[in-house]
């Protein structure tokens, strides 16, 4: 059930995720891909479990481009080799990851096998696993694609409205380059921040940023503000939101970030031990999932 108690959500607890059941009472510096890389998690909160015992981490395109970076940039390296799947025991199912029973469809229409991030940038602990999940997308071999899902289960921090616009950048082409700015927007610059100014709690609902600031942070990136509002509030997105929305109940996400693989399995940075950990059993169970195992 998406139905939830508001708690506060420990926000400077490195990895702690958002979840049903947390509101997130301020924003945590998000700290470097070099710096979290051999950091694991030290707890799990327990307002994150699921019912299959998992804490849980969400839209769906290849892997997000810097903000800063231009459009003459030098081609993407190639794709890593596909790696054999090895079974050796250190992944275990129930623990380390959670079979999705029955599985689902993916979030895009790709033929590739789809790694997934349920997320949103109103979570304070996507915004610090925005790096790694870049390494993530970078390590993933030719016959996988990194696809991005984003959630809208905690409305007072306004994460419909974060989702609406992510699907509307989407639509227009600007989801990718935007990225990065929508998490700062957030994070860093605070002009889409559900938090109040002074930091003592959030805003209420009617002083929330709407779509049209929204609009205004995509409009650096070639979006047209009218017209990104018109789209962000189409029927095409608001289906787009519902399907995403019954995704995410589906796959049994209880909190983002979640990593979710081809609509079977999902996981998070606590279950996987880790950064470095979640990029490597993400890649793990592509292989297995190549595999048919």
């Amino acid at each position: 059930m998406l139905k939830r108690l508001p708690i506060l959500c420990a926000a400077l607890l490195a990895l702690a995720a958002c979840s049903h059941g947390s509101d997130n009472g301020s924003a945590p510096a998000a700290p470097s891909a070099s710096s979290t890389a051999a950091t694991a998690p030290a707890t799990t909160p327990a307002s994150t479990t699921s019912a299959a015992g998992s804490t849980a981490p969400a839209g769906a395109a290849s892997a997000p481009a810097s903000a800063g970076s231009s459009a003459a940039a030098s081609p993407a390296p190639a794709a890593p080799p596909a790696q054999p799947f090895v079974d050796n025991g250190k992944w275990v199912e129930g623990k380390n990851y959670f079979r999705i029973e029955p599985a689902q469809p993916k979030a895009t229409s790709t033929d590739k096998i789809e790694v997934t991030e349920v997320f949103s940038y109103g979570c304070p602990a996507c915004n610090q696993f925005h790096p790694i999940v870049e390494k993530l997308a970078a390590s993933l071999p030719a016959n996988a694609v990194m696809a991005y899902l984003p959630a809208s289960f905690i409305p007072q921090e306004n994460w419909p409205m974060l989702q609406r616009a992510y699907f509307a950048a989407k639509a227009l082409g600007v989801a990718d380059k935007g990225n990065d700015a929508m998490y700062d927007a957030v994070w860093k610059s605070g002009e889409l921040s559900a938090m109040n100014p002074t930091g003592t709690g959030l805003k209420p609902q009617d002083a929330l940023p709407t779509i049209e600031d929204a609009a205004k942070v995509y409009a650096k990136y070639g979006a047209d503000p009218k017209e990104f509002v018109a789209v962000a509030n189409s029927f095409s997105i608001n289906t787009q939101m519902k399907r995403a929305d019954d995704l995410i109940k589906a796959y049994g996400v209880a909190g983002t970030p979640t990593i979710v693989v081809d609509g079977k399995y999902r996981f998070d940075v606590s279950s996987a031990g880790g950064y470095p950990q979640a990029i490597e059993l993400a890649n793990w169970l592509v292989a297995k999932e190549a595999a048919g195992k």
